[in-house]
C-alpha cells in the first residue's frame, strides 16, 4: 500500500453529493499501476474558491459533477472541443496552473448506446435539462436518434435543450393525463440518488417503464436505483449509472495520468468500485 507522502500527486472530485465511486476507481488503479497519486472527493460550499484551490495547490485533475458542470465554465482557462460542443464540463486538467476543461460524459453515453445496439429509430424520453442532460442528448443525436423528447419542468432550460438538438419538449415526464411513452427512457435527474430527498422515488411511472424496452439511469449511487430495480424486475434491458461512471472515469484517468490501463485492470477497478 502506498503511504501518504509530500510528493504525491492529488486529483479530486467536486459534487454536491460526493460518492466513493471515483475515489475507489482511481485509487485502485493508482495502486495497481504503482503511481504515487491519491484521489479525494469533496462537496464544495464555494465553487470559485474550490477551483482556485485546484490552481493554487497544483491539484492535477478535478472531476466535476452535478450541479457544477455549467457554472465551472467561467472559472477555467481553456475549453477542449469535447466541452465546448455541449457547454458542459465534467473534467479539469491542471497543467502548471493552466486549467483545461473536458467532457468525458459524452463519450461514455455514446459508448453505451453503441454497446447496447440501441436502435436509432426508437423513440426516446430523456428526463433532465442540466449539464449531464446536454451530454446525453448530444450523444443520442450524434448516434442518429431523432424521435427524442426532453422532459423538464423548467421550461426555459427544457425548451432550450430540445431546440438545441432538434428534439421535442414536455413539461412533465409522468403526468398521469399526458404521460409520454417511449421505447427508451433515460433519467438524467437526481431522482433515485442516495442521500437525496427523492432517493426512493421512481423517475418514470410504472406505465412508462412497462412500455419501454430499455431503461437507462445515469445516477451512479446506488448502482441499483429504484428505476433500475424496477426495470430489471420488468425484464427490460437496463443501462446503469455505474456503467456511465466507469467509462467516464476511465477517460478522466487517461487525461490525468497519460496512461490507459488494460481491460483487465479496468474491470478489476470497476469491481472494486462496486463492492463498496
Amino acid at each position: 500500500m502506498t503511504l501518504l507522502n509530500k510528493d504525491m500527486t492529488l486529483c479530486i472530485s467536486l459534487s454536491a453529493r460526493p460518492s466513493n465511486n471515483g475515489t475507489r476507481f482511481h485509487n485502485f488503479l493508482y495502486e495497481e499501476l504503482g503511481l504515487n497519486w491519491i484521489y479525494k472527493a469533496f462537496a464544495p460550499t464555494d465553487l470559485g474558491q474550490a477551483i482556485a484551490g485546484v490552481r493554487g495547490l497544483g491539484i492535477r485533475g478535478c472531476a466535476i459533477s452535478m450541479p457544477f458542470k455549467e457554472d465551472v465554465i467561467a472559472l477555467v482557462d481553456r475549453m477542449d472541443p469535447s466541452a465546448t460542443a455541449i457547454d458542459s464540463v465534467n473534467t479539469i486538467v491542471n497543467d502548471d496552473g493552466v486549467l483545461t476543461a473536458y467532457n468525458t460524459d459524452y463519450s461514455a453515453i455514446a459508448q453505451l448506446i453503441e454497446r447496447n445496439a440501441l436502435d436509432p429509430e426508437a423513440s426516446v424520453l430523456l428526463r433532465g435539462s442540466g449539464g449531464m442532460a446536454k451530454a446525453t442528448a448530444a450523444a443520442f443525436r450524434d448516434a442518429g436518434f431523432s424521435h427524442v423528447t426532453i422532459a423538464a419542468r423548467n421550461e426555459e432550460r427544457g425548451r432550450g435543450l430540445a431546440d438545441l438538438y432538434g428534439f421535442a419538449w414536455t413539461p412533465d415526464a409522468d403526468a398521469d393525463a399526458d404521460a409520454v411513452i417511449a421505447d427508451i427512457i433515460v433519467n438524467i435527474t437526481p431522482i433515485g440518488m442516495a442521500g437525496g430527498a427523492e432517493e426512493h422515488a421512481l423517475s418514470f411511472s410504472e406505465a412508462q417503464i412497462g412500455a419501454a424496452s430499455v431503461v437507462f439511469d445515469v445516477v451512479a449511487l446506488p448502482a441499483e436505483t429504484p428505476l433500475i430495480t424496477e426495470g430489471r424486475a420488468a425484464g427490460k434491458t437496463v443501462i446503469t449509472g455505474a456503467e456511465v461512471a466507469t467509462l467516464q472515469a476511465l477517460e478522466q484517468f487517461v487525461l490525468y495520468t497519460g496512461i490507459r490501463p488494460s481491460t483487465a485492470q479496468v474491470q478489476a477497478a470497476q469491481e472494486f468500485m462496486r463492492a463498496q
